[in-house]
């Protein structure tokens, strides 16, 4: 894990911001299309750990984005070049747009400076979307990725946000995918090879200040 120097000196809030993926009713929520997934990140506590980093963000000045999948009702415009999208299609529950399944889940707060940039196909939530030139004009140089899913969103965030020269830090505890034993092969195996793990305790004591000790010396 990086020490609290590092990491700080990554985490400026003039300069960061915070990127929750598909954190919607319809993917995590009670209601959840995917109860599977929905369970891993409530029952680990990773939405919990979310929604400290949104309200730690939120009182450190840092950007918040919330990234959300969401598809028309007569499906004009999504993809079905891939399993994971015809499946999609089949499943009861539907991510339509202007529907309870794409708001962002409780406990996450939206702020009214938050930005919600929601997606119509694809699998990432930065290729294809506002997110990147939003990020740029807003002079971010460093992308905290969280949300669901560790099996593809999230990897798909994390790479596009590297391809793009944001550094990115993924708090550990703070993604989830299936099954839950999964998501910390990947992070060790791919997501460190590219991007700072922190866990959110760490993320958090750099947006709210050091600790007592730190502040001694």
């Amino acid at each position: 894990m990086p020490s609290y120097e590092a990491l700080s000196e990554l985490l400026d809030p003039r300069t960061t911001a915070l990127l929750t993926v598909e954190c919607q009713e319809g993917v995590v929520g009670t209601h959840s299309a995917l109860p599977e997934l929905a369970d891993a990140a409530r029952s680990s506590g990773v939405l919990g750990n979310i929604a400290r980093l949104v309200a730690a963000a939120h009182g450190a000045g840092v950007q918040v984005v919330h990234a959300v999948a969401e598809r028309r009702p007569d499906g004009r415009g999504a993809g079905r070049n891939a399993r994971l999208f015809r499946a999609a299609g089949r499943l009861p529950v539907q991510q339509l747009s202007g529907t309870a399944a794409v708001r962002v889940a409780a406990p996450i707060e939206v702020a009214e400076q938050d930005l919600v940039v929601r997606r119509l196909h694809g699998l990432s939530p930065i290729q294809g979307t506002d997110v990147d030139p939003l990020l740029r004009n807003l002079g971010v140089r460093t992308l905290i990725v969280t949300g669901v899913s560790a099996n593809v969103a999230v990897p798909n965030a994390v790479f596009d946000a590297v391809n793009r020269g944001y550094t990115a830090v993924v708090p550990a505890d703070a993604i989830a995918g299936v099954p839950c034993e999964y998501t910390p092969a990947m992070i060790r195996h791919t997501l460190a090879l590219v991007a700072t793990v922190a866990t959110t305790d760490e993320v958090l004591t750099c947006l709210t200040g050091p600790p007592d000790e730190l502040r001694r010396g």
